[in-house]
């Protein structure tokens, strides 16, 4: 093996210094070194592969250290690579061979979770009249679904895993296994095989807790655990994109309907990943180089990096996996995170990668707070007290209840530790929103351990994610019923309140509203692709869950089956049932015309027929909604598509910088080379179904190619027309799109000048309609 060296550099005046010995010595920590795609050979021995990794860790990790010389995971199916423990030093010097792509610290991911369905069936018509009929889990659409009953679309969750006797996984009325599946259902102490059946077809599960493989014991490390869910989270998800139906599901007696997933019929390969606490960037890795070798269609992963730590596509495990997977035909969604309402907090901004964020649905959970002068005031909360109309308690502002020495805006927010609990006990106490990182979870339990009898809490954001309180009283309320409680306090000595127990509200409008907590865009790392893409549900959806029995919560002896959670986490799994319902109609189209499909046909207004508002109650924007929220029935039918090709990805890369042999080892062809000009403003120009320029000067212009593939009628004819904002131009040429049979092609141009238009982001869209099919393309034009 070619022998390493140090890169060696003049310092001034000094003599040469090695640029290794100014890389200080730091404690080994777990590494990911991707090497490129793989050789495409079947016939791979792990054991041969896991002894060269071994040798070249030999070269660099010092003799004394030899213990050291060990892998974790090897990744050999669709990509190239493995983990290991390294120091600084060691992983700058193994990223100088000839065949490294990157060598980075395993990244630490977390999960996006902070009736939806029927929700989205209804959105084909525009909204809704107010004439349907309804159960509590939204209106029964005139334009139902119509699943396929034997789909053999396969999805792949890589999460916490799932709860297999969950009725959302049922077999019933599903066919033999696929032939094509190449997966496995692992064992552990709590899942047998008998676990998985024709619906869960497959299950792995990994060492959460990092294990290793040396020259002793070469592939003979196995796995602690089982696939079984102990968090919640991936039965919950998995329910959504591909749950059975469930007649008369509810959370203890909320949100009573049916529960169903995107595509019930589809068949389900879980891949457990995660713990609620972590998300080893090197084992999502491994879970979808797994899911890719045993044949999965389509990749949901409701989780991410942490905005603040996107760096590199090439350093992303999200990015590299998900490149593979892509080129082997195969989806990959994921969410955009909860870090919202801030722009720039968008993750997965890949353009290989679908990006979901969330929006609330037609239903909202109401628990009123009754004052004591016979007002009543609406809040948003889940809590199932035993407070009735009848039942009064002493109602104090947590700013007058503070404990000695605490400062009152820490008291007000009910900071833990800032109030008396002699004088907060019995009482409902009125907590406000002074601190962005104290939630109401932490509130409520400063509260309750004080001696409160219930809580309300005063937030800007009322109309997100309703809190679970359980059996303790609370609500949450927006500022302007807040000043009417405050002033209802002020107004008299011994002011009371009880607030009751949460009720559905059905036919909520207006909605879809972008949720508070979805990250938004533009993405941090490039600006010119329009990120999130789309929007989905994702406040208080009910689904599967795993059983709960709490000795100290009467609501959850009942063991609920379902339950309601929150976060693009949410939103993401309900894209991947769309796709696996588009999927089951085309089997053939590739995943960028599904995606094209579904971003085309985005609905873009709500049940009231307006433009989406955000919490705050303004107008959303594309960095919030991406292109809508999606539309599953009109994506069928799609009418063109704007399919986004490999090379389109390679060009996108070589526009970010990343050097041509970089591109050539994660793309195995030595052919690809970057065009002579490459810069960041001409990703703008790949082929994808929403247009983005991140700096358009206001007296220049720029021009923008989209290529249509027409998947409709053979003969048809579409005409362009124009939304644009006050004082942008934007011109389309040709105007007309002409299709005949032999000719399913068709390219066009789009000019975007900025000479009048206001300075910062522009959105607007271009329409083409063929007198049936409404296709559209929204664009977000930044003018500096």
């Amino acid at each position: 093996m070619a022998s390493l060296f140090c890169f060696m550099f003049p310092l001034l005046s000094l003599a040469p210094v090695s640029l290794c010995s100014l890389i200080p010595d730091q404690p080994p920590q777990h590494h990911i070194v991707y090497m490129g795609a793989s050789s495409g050979s079947k016939n791979v021995d792990i054991k041969t592969l896991e002894s060269g990794h071994l040798d070249l860790l030999s070269t660099i990790i010092p003799r004394e250290e030899r213990e050291r010389v060990a892998v974790g995971h090897v990744y050999h199916h669709a990509f190239r690579g493995f983990s290991a423990m390294l120091t600084d030093r060691e992983a700058f010097l193994l990223s100088g061979q000839e065949d490294m792509v990157s060598v980075f610290p395993d990244p630490i991911l977390k999960l996006h979770t902070t009736r939806s369905w029927d929700f989205l069936d209804a959105q084909v018509t525009c909204g809704t009249t107010g004439n349907e009929k309804w159960n509590e889990n939204g209106p029964q659409s005139r334009i139902p679904f119509h699943y396929p009953p034997d789909a053999d679309v396969i999805i792949g969750m890589i999460d916490t895993g799932i709860w297999p006797e969950s009725p959302s996984f049922s077999d019933k009325d599903i066919g033999e296994v696929p032939k094509r599946w190449k997966g496995v259902c692992m064992e552990g102490p709590d899942f047998t095989r008998s676990n998985c059946n024709r619906k869960l077809i497959g299950a792995r599960y990994y060492d959460l807790q990092h294990s290793f493989s040396n020259e002793e014991n070469i592939s003979t490390t196995k796995p602690s655990g089982s696939p079984r869910d102990h968090d919640s989270h991936g039965t919950h998800t998995t329910a959504i994109a591909a749950g059975s139906s469930v007649a008369n599901a509810s959370y203890a007696g909320l949100a009573q309907g049916t529960a169903r997933g995107g595509l019930p019929s589809a068949r389900i390969a879980i891949y457990k990943a995660c713990s609620l606490e972590t998300c080893h960037g090197s084992i999502i890795l491994k879970a979808i180089d797994d899911a890719i070798k045993d044949g999965v269609d389509i990749l949901s992963l409701s989780l991410g990096m942490n905005f603040l730590l996107q760096s590199d596509f090439l350093k992303d495990p999200i990015a590299i996996g998900a490149f593979h997977a892509n080129q082997m035909g195969i989806m990959v969604v994921s969410s955009a995170g909860n870090d919202g309402p801030d722009p720039y907090t968008v993750v997965n901004t890949a353009p290989w990668i679908f990006t979901i964020a969330a929006s609330s649905i037609d239903r909202d959970f109401e628990s009123t707070v009754l004052l004591g002068n016979g007002f009543s005031v609406k809040g948003s909360a889940i809590n199932f007290s035993n407070l009735t109309h009848s039942s009064r308690y002493r109602l104090a502002f947590a700013g007058e209840v503070a404990a000695d020495f605490t400062p009152p805006s820490e008291a007000s927010s009910c900071y833990p530790g800032s109030l008396n609990p002699k004088k907060v006990a019995g009482k409902i106490v009125v907590c406000v929103d002074n601190y962005a990182s104290m939630s109401i979870r932490i509130k409520k339990l400063v509260v309750e351990d004080a001696g409160a009898r219930g809580i309300i809490c005063i937030s800007h954001a009322e109309k997100g994610e309703p809190f679970d309180s359980g059996a303790f009283p609370c609500a949450k309320v927006g500022d302007n019923a807040g000043i009417q409680i405050l002033n209802y306090i002020n107004s008299t000595k011994k002011p009371t309140a009880t607030i009751l127990p949460t009720v559905t509200v059905p036919r909520l409008r207006p909605a879809p509203v972008v949720a508070d907590f979805s990250s938004r865009g533009p993405g941090d790392l490039t600006e010119n692709i329009l990120k999130p893409d789309i929007m989905a549900p994702g406040v208080a959806i009910l689904a599967a869950t795993i059983p709960e029995n709490d000795e100290h919560d009467p609501t959850r002896k009942r063991q609920p089956k379902f339950g309601i959670k929150s976060g693009t986490s949410m939103a993401c799994p309900h894209v991947t049932g769309a796709a696996a319902y588009i999927k089951s109609r085309h089997h053939h189209w590739t995943p960028s015309m599904i995606k094209s499909a579904l971003m085309t046909t985005a609905t873009t207004v709500d049940n009231t027929g307006r433009a989406f508002t955000n919490s705050s109650g303004y107008f959303g924007n594309p960095h919030e909604t991406g292109v809508g929220e999606i539309n599953p029935i009109k994506a069928l039918d799609p009418g063109l598509v704007f399919p986004t090709m490999t090379y389109d990805y390679l060009r996108f890369l070589c526009y970010c910088g990343y050097s041509e042999k970089n591109i050539q080892l994660l793309s195995s062809t030595e052919i690809f080379t970057c065009p002579k000009v490459s810069s960041n403003s001409l990703i703008t120009n790949i082929n994808y179904p929403s247009i983005s320029i991140a700096k358009l000067k206001r007296n220049h212009a720029v021009k923008v190619t989209r290529y249509a593939i027409n998947v409709g009628p053979a003969d048809a004819t579409y005409e362009a027309t124009l939304q644009t904002p006050q004082g942008l131009r934007v011109h389309v040429s040709p105007k007309k799109l002409i299709f005949q049979k032999g000719l399913t092609g068709a390219t066009f141009n789009v000019s975007f000048h900025g000479k009048g238009a206001a300075k910062g982001y522009n959105f607007g869209s271009i329409t083409w309609f063929d007198g049936l099919h409404t296709v559209k393309i929204v664009f977000a034009i930044n003018i500096v």
